[in-house]
C-alpha cells in the first residue's frame, strides 16, 4: 500500500518553511510569524486524529490552558488554531538544538550527575505545570529539548562569568496526550504516549494524577544514567506488562557507578503504586540536588553546561573527580562511625575503579572496624582477610545493615569468635547437611563451646591470600534475591570477579521468606583456573493455596488460576513464577437445587493461602 506523503499546510498567519520532526501524534515545522516576523515551531496534529468533531471542540480550551505555562524550562505556546481552521495547530517556541533521545543515542548513558542535573531542570518545569492543574502524562526524552547559548539578561550575566554559556532543558507537549484523549484511541486498545514512559494508573486507564509524571521522571532519570529503560521489552505488549508487573533492576545494580543515593531516588519514583511515589516532582529536584552538592557539584546548571559543550572532555575528567570526592567523603563517615555511609561511598569509587589497590585498602581497613566486626558476628559468620575483603567489597553496605540479634539468658552460650593476627574462616551455623560437601572438599569445622572456649578442627585448606580465580555468580528466580558468601553480602551481578582459591560458602537469600524458598547452602572448592568458576543459585517463589470452605456438591472452577474444579474442603496449590498477584474469578456452583451460582473475585501472590467461604 502507496502511503501518499503529507504535504506543508497553508496556514494564514505562518509561512511554513520547513519540516523538522514528525511523531506519532503531530508533524512539526519551522515557521515564520507573518505579523512578529520570528520564527517559530508549528505543531499540526496529523489528520487521521484531528477528524474528530469532539476533538475539535475541546482542542482550543485544552490549548490555552497549557498556554498559561511560563516558564524557563517549558516551551512555550504562542498562539493555537481557531475553531474554524482546517487544520489543528500550536505554534511554539522554537528551541535551537537537540533532543534529549538523540543525546542519549550518541553518548549511550550520561555521567549519572549530568542526568540527575537534566532531571532537576524537568523536575521544576513539572512542579509549575503541577500548580496550575496541568499534567503532562508523557514525560519521555523525546520530549526534552537540550541546547547551550550565551547569557543574554544582566542577571544571568552577573551568574555566570562573561564568556560562558547557559545550559537550556525545557519540555514541550503539555497536555498533548489529554488533548488527543477526547477522541477516545484507548477504547480501540490503542495507548496514548509511550508505554515504556507511562505510569501503571495510566496504563490502565485510572486516574491520573501528577505523581504520574513523577513516574515519567523516574524512568527518564534511569534511561539516563544506566543507558536503559527500566521496563523493556521486544514490543509494546511486553514493555506494558513490565510496567504493570512493576519490577526492574535498581540502578545501582544495573550500572554500580551510578551509586546507591540517586538510585534510592530513582527506584521511590518508579513504585509501582502511586501513593507511594514522592509526592512531588519539586521534592524530586530538592533531593537530586542534594545528591550533586554532597560530592562538590553545588552548580548542577553550570556542570550541565560544561558537559553539554564538550561531553568527550567533560567525561575524562569526570571519573577522576567523583572519585576523589567519595573517598574523601568515605573517609570523612569512616571517622563519624558511620560503616554504613561510608561503605556506599567505597562502593561507588570502586565501581569505576575496580582494581584499585589504594581503595580496596580503604575497604579493607573499613571491613575491620570494630562496628563492622560486630555485625558480622552477630551475622553468625566471621569474614577475613584483606584480599577476601577487597574482593567482597560492594556487598559492605548490606552487611552494615544487618540487624541486631538479641540473645536469650535461658539459651546455652553461643560461640565467642576471636579474630587473632592471622585468622581462619570460621562457621558457626549448624552444617547443612542438605549441602553437605563431599570428603575432598575443603571446610572448617567448629566444635561447640566447652567452658566458653571452642576449638577450631581445619579439615581442608581456607582460602589462599595470594591465588585468586574469576567466579562468576548466577542467581535466577525471584526477583530481589541477594547471595552471601562466607557469610558476607556479595555483588554477584555484573562480571566475574577475583576470589580466592580454596573453600567457600555460598548461600542464596529470597527477598522475604514469605514469597520464596530458601535454597540449600552450597560449599565448593574454588580451585585455580584459567576460566571463570561459575556458581548457579535459584530461588523459586512458593507456591499460593486456595482452599473451598464447604460440604456436599459444592464446587468451584477458576480457569485463570487452575485447570479442573476445586470440591468441597479440598485444597489446590497454585505454582507461581513471578512477585506478580495472580487474578482470576472463581465461579461457585451450589450443591443445593435451586440455589443459583456466585461468582467470586480472588487474587493469589507467592506463599498466599486463600480461601473460598
Amino acid at each position: 500500500m502507496i502511503v501518499p506523503v503529507e504535504q506543508p499546510p497553508e496556514l494564514e498567519k505562518y509561512q511554513v518553511l520547513e519540516e523538522i520532526g514528525h511523531g506519532g501524534m503531530a508533524t512539526v515545522y519551522r515557521a515564520k510569524d507573518r505579523r512578529l516576523g520570528r520564527d517559530v515551531a508549528v505543531k499540526v496534529i496529523h489528520k487521521h486524529l484531528r477528524e474528530s468533531a469532539e476533538v475539535a471542540a475541546r482542542f482550543v480550551s485544552e490549548a490555552r490552558a497549557v498556554a498559561k505555562l511560563k516558564h524557563q524550562n517549558i516551551v512555550e505556546v504562542y498562539d493555537v488554531s481557531d475553531e474554524g481552521d482546517i487544520e489543528r495547530y500550536l505554534v511554539v517556541e522554537l528551541v535551537e538544538g537537540t533532543t534529549l533521545r538523540k543525546l542519549l543515542l550518541e553518548r549511550g548513558h550520561l555521567p549519572a550527575e549530568i542526568a540527575a542535573a537534566i532531571g532537576i531542570e524537568i523536575a521544576q518545569a513539572l512542579e509549575h505545570a503541577h500548580a496550575h492543574g496541568v499534567i503532562h502524562r508523557d514525560v519521555k526524552p523525546e520530549n526534552v529539548l537540550v541546547s547551550l547559548r550565551a547569557p543574554v539578561s544582566t542577571r544571568e550575566s552577573q551568574e555566570r562569568p562573561s564568556d560562558a554559556t547557559i545550559a537550556r532543558i525545557k519540555i514541550a507537549d503539555f497536555g498533548i496526550a489529554k488533548l488527543l484523549d477526547a477522541q477516545g484511541v484507548t477504547s480501540t486498545g490503542q495507548v496514548l504516549g509511550s508505554p515504556a514512559h507511562m505510569a501503571p494508573e495510566q496504563i490502565e486507564g485510572g486516574e491520573v494524577s501528577q505523581r504520574a509524571d513523577v513516574f515519567g521522571l523516574g524512568v527518564l532519570l534511569y534511561e539516563g544514567m544506566v543507558g536503559r529503560l527500566p521496563f523493556d521489552g521486544k514490543n509494546p505488549a511486553q514493555v506494558l506488562r513490565k510496567v504493570l508487573d512493576g519490577t526492574f533492576t535498581p540502578p545501582e545494580r544495573a550500572r554500580p557507578t551510578v551509586g546507591a543515593g540517586l538510585s534510592r531516588i530513582v527506584e521511590k519514583a518508579l513504585a509501582r503504586e502511586a501513593e507511594d511515589r514522592w509526592e512531588s516532582a519539586e521534592l524530586i529536584g530538592d533531593l537530586l540536588r542534594a545528591e550533586l552538592a554532597k560530592v562538590g557539584m553545588k552548580e548542577p546548571r553550570a556542570e550541565l553546561a560544561e558537559y553539554l559543550a564538550d561531553p568527550t572532555a567533560y567525561e575524562e575528567s569526570y571519573e577522576g573527580r567523583i572519585v576523589d570526592k567519595l573517598v574523601a567523603l568515605g573517609k570523612q563517615a569512616r571517622s563519624e562511625r558511620d560503616v554504613t555511609t561510608a561503605a556506599s561511598y567505597f562502593n561507588r569509587a570502586l565501581a569505576f575503579r575496580p582494581e584499585d589497590t589504594e581503595l580496596l585498602r580503604e575497604v579493607a581497613g573499613l571491613a575491620r572496624s570494630e562496628r563492622l566486626k560486630r555485625t558480622a558476628l552477630r551475622a553468625g559468620i566471621v569474614l577475613v582477610g584483606s584480599a577476601v575483603l577487597g574482593v567482597a567489597a560492594y556487598g559492605v553496605t548490606r552487611a552494615a545493615r544487618t540487624p541486631r540479634l538479641t540473645p536469650t539468658q535461658d539459651k546455652p552460650p553461643e560461640p565467642v569468635l576471636k579474630v587473632t593476627a592471622e585468622p581462619t574462616v570460621v562457621n558457626t551455623a549448624a552444617p547443612d547437611k542438605s549441602a553437605a560437601p563431599k570428603p575432598s572438599a575443603s571446610v572448617v569445622e567448629v566444635v561447640k563451646p566447652n567452658n566458653g572456649k571452642i576449638a577450631v578442627a581445619p579439615i581442608g585448606t581456607a582460602p589462599s591470600k595470594d591465588k585468586t580465580r574469576l567466579v562468576q555468580v548466577l542467581l535466577s528466580g525471584a526477583t530481589g534475591g541477594s547471595v552471601l558468601v562466607d557469610g558476607q553480602p556479595y555483588n554477584w551481578f555484573g562480571p566475574p570477579k577475583p576470589m580466592p582459591t580454596g573453600t567457600h560458602t555460598f548461600e542464596f537469600l529470597p527477598p522475604d521468606d514469605k514469597c520464596c524458598k530458601k535454597p540449600p547452602k552450597q560449599v565448593l572448592d574454588v580451585k585455580e583456573g584459567e576460566t571463570p568458576f561459575v556458581v548457579r543459585g535459584q530461588i523459586a517463589y512458593l507456591d499460593a493455596s486456595l482452599t473451598l470452605i464447604g460440604t456436599g456438591d459444592l464446587r468451584a472452577e477458576c480457569p485463570r488460576l487452575f485447570a479442573g474444579v476445586l470440591s468441597a474442603g479440598q485444597t489446590r496449590k497454585i505454582p507461581i513464577n513471578s512477585p506478580k498477584r495472580l487474578a482470576g474469578q472463581c465461579t461457585i456452583t451450589p450443591g443445593k437445587e435451586g440455589e443459583d451460582n456466585k461468582v467470586v473475585a480472588v487474587t493469589l501472590g507467592p506463599g498466599e493461602t486463600r480461601t473460598i467461604p
